[in-house]
């Protein structure tokens, strides 16, 4: 009985010991190491990728894209569809995402895509009215946006649905809109977006993209300039 216990307690004993080991190693000593290697590493990128506005406020992350909306004229309505602000430079669509408190410009509970098939009628119709809005939305007094010219980024949204870029050619069909509401010349604006268009990763990996957030922190500091 006593050679029973002894044996019972010498086990307990060296299972709570490894417990308080394996806690201070894997509990304390590796995440402290983990963090510090990031930050002194990969600062901005443990850190979210954080972009901040020329204020030095943080204005989003590089990673997560961003809508520009005008305000709710009824902010009591769930069911008021957001109307852009089209001073702004405009995203993909993303549909079907809920809402949260910690970014009220994009919506970050869920993500995915619609998982409609091409032939779907829903996503025809989605796809069809996202067409038209961008061709009155973007044709301008001297500049008129044609159906077949507006790229599929523009009415389609990405996998994820959180994408931040957009496609060059998008970004360019915007150019005339957003120069004639902010006042400014068209060919600064594609400059601007020219200025901001990133190549394929490596060289050859990807699409060339246009990060939305950083470029309408361009068109600000250009406006407020």
């Amino acid at each position: 009985m006593n050679t029973s216990v002894a044996t019972t307690a010498r086990l307990l004993g060296a299972g709570l010991r490894a417990l308080l080991v394996l806690t201070v190693l894997c509990g304390i000593l590796y995440p402290l190491a983990v963090t510090g290697i990031a930050q002194a590493a990969f600062h901005d990128k443990a850190n979210g990728s954080e972009i901040k506005d020329a204020s030095g406020r943080v204005a989003g992350s590089s990673l997560i894209g961003q809508t520009y909306d005008l305000p709710q004229q009824n902010p009591d309505d769930p069911e008021e569809a957001p109307r852009p602000d089209l001073k702004w430079f405009q995203p993909r669509p993303s549909h079907g995402l809920g809402t949260n408190t910690v970014n009220t410009q994009y919506a970050l509970i869920l993500s995915g895509a619609t998982n409609k098939a091409a032939d779907n009628p829903d996503l025809v119709t989605m796809v069809t009215e996202a067409r038209r809005a961008v061709v009155t939305d973007n044709s301008t007094a001297t500049y008129t946006v044609k159906p077949e010219d507006v790229p599929a980024d523009a009415v389609t949204s990405s996998g994820s649905g959180l994408d931040p870029h957009i496609s060059p050619a998008y970004a360019a069909l915007q150019a005339h809109r957003v120069a004639e509401r902010n006042g400014l010349d068209v060919q600064r604006v594609e400059q601007l977006v020219k200025d901001h268009t990133e190549g394929r990763q490596l060289g050859f990996l990807g699409e060339p993209r246009v990060n939305l957030l950083r470029l309408n922190l361009a068109l600000a500091a250009l406006t407020s300039g």
